[in-house]
């Protein structure tokens, strides 16, 4: 046998077959954050266009099974994103009275959140955080989900990663809610006492 080339074992016989480990690890508030990030050199960003019919990015989101999308232009640099609370709230019945235009034919575009409103944690930040503290974070800034940028080798800026709330808790095994919005003065004063 050359000593370029590996052994083979023969007639090898029938045998189980390994199955992806499915136990996650465990992860508390106190673990590393980037345990909970969705890394988007792992894992394909779920996209669409703002041209796209808003139906059409929220039948993406059901069959990506995910909350968001990033809407990117031709080049794939981002430009805005667009969540089931866009799609399912108040903005298309605004949209489609105000433009008079039929439900269907309102586009990603008319609905998103435009990048130039958008805010994100820095990579570097996230690399020494801790789950809790994103958590905190999202929670303090009334947020479901939150972008992480970092500097590319070539020094544009990019998006690396993404935090979900519904994604962590699922991973932690706990409901996490955003607060309840105060609405009224006394709402506030009690929410201040308290």
């Amino acid at each position: 046998m050359a000593s370029n080339t590996l052994a083979i074992l023969p007639a090898i016989g029938q045998m189980r077959v390994c199955r992806p480990d499915q136990r996650q690890a465990s992860v508390t508030l106190d673990s590393p954050a980037l345990e909970v990030m969705t890394d988007l050199t792992r894992v394909a960003a779920a996209v669409t266009s703002p041209q796209d019919t808003m139906d059409a990015a929220h039948a993406f989101m059901v069959k990506r099974g995910v909350r968001m999308l990033l809407a990117v232009d031709d080049q794939q640099n981002l430009v805005g994103i667009i969540t089931t609370n866009d799609i399912l709230g108040e903005k298309p019945v605004a949209v489609a009275e105000t433009r008079r235009i039929p439900h269907s034919d309102i586009l990603v575009a008319d609905v998103m959140t435009p990048a130039d409103r958008l805010e994100a944690f820095d990579m570097h930040t996230v690399e020494r955080a801790r789950v809790g503290q994103v958590v905190a974070s999202l929670q303090h800034a009334r947020r479901h989900h939150a972008l992480v940028v970092q500097q590319s080798a070539d020094g544009q800026r990019e998006v690396r990663g993404i935090f979900s709330l519904s994604q962590m808790a699922r991973q932690l095994g706990m409901a996490l809610q955003l607060p309840v919005q105060a609405k009224s003065f006394a709402e506030i004063e009690a929410a201040l006492a308290g």
